[in-house]
């Protein structure tokens, strides 16, 4: 595990000779050792064609190639960072949201109408997150930002989960999402725009969500 969290919001990295990073640009607060910090200009492990998917997808975040010897010390903005250990399954993330993961995932980008139809498109458009989602997979760490703290919920065959789509930050697992439209809580206290909308997650995996209802 190349990540250690020194708070709720500071990571520290830990950078061996032959092993790579990729932080989001301006993340580095400080670092000790022998370590460059170079441009990402080939996508990461996923090449050039995930690159120019992420840039035709809106999903173009800047990153920073991390190599050599030492350790960084990572935090943006003063939110509040998650690392999740991934063990072979598929993380999907919001790009502005990741601060740093290992160089050995695989980087993609997933068009989010292919996961939930017409609804998933539709989330994009009434949410503000992106149509296109990135993805991370294999084996290895990934630290995420997110407004007030982030909680873990699982999601089970039995037990489809509901989500306030403006607290979503990510999921990982077989998981299917769609769009719904209902009158919530909101509405009742004269807090909502006159329709509310849940984001139902179902399936074997887990989601990801925050304390907040801000964008990054």
């Amino acid at each position: 595990m190349p990540f250690r969290e020194i708070n709720s919001k500071m990571i520290e990295a830990v950078v061996v000779p032959g092993q790579r990073l990729f932080s989001q640009r301006g993340a580095m607060l400080a670092y000790r050792g022998e370590v460059s910090f170079t441009p990402n200009l080939q996508g990461g492990q996923g090449g050039v064609m995930s690159m120019l998917g992420r840039r035709v997808a809106g999903e173009a975040t800047p990153l920073m190639t991390v190599e050599g010897s030492g350790t960084v010390l990572f935090g943006h903005g003063g939110h509040h960072i998650q690392v999740i250990e991934l063990t072979g399954d598929t993380l999907y993330v919001e790009a502005d949201r990741l601060l740093a993961f290992d160089g050995t995932l695989e980087q993609g980008t997933m068009f989010m109408g292919s996961q939930g139809g017409v609804m998933g498109m539709v989330r994009g458009q009434v949410t503000g997150q992106g149509l296109f989602t990135t993805t991370l997979k294999g084996h290895g760490s990934v630290a995420v930002m997110a407004h007030g703290g982030v909680i873990e919920v699982p999601v089970t065959p039995q037990r489809p989960v509901h989500v306030d789509p403006q607290a979503y930050v990510a999921h990982h697992g077989d998981v299917r999402n769609k769009l719904s439209a209902a009158l919530g809580w909101r509405d009742m206290v004269g807090r909502g725009s006159g329709e509310a909308f849940q984001l139902e997650l179902s399936g074997s995996g887990a989601v990801f969500v925050q304390a907040s209802e801000e964008k990054l």
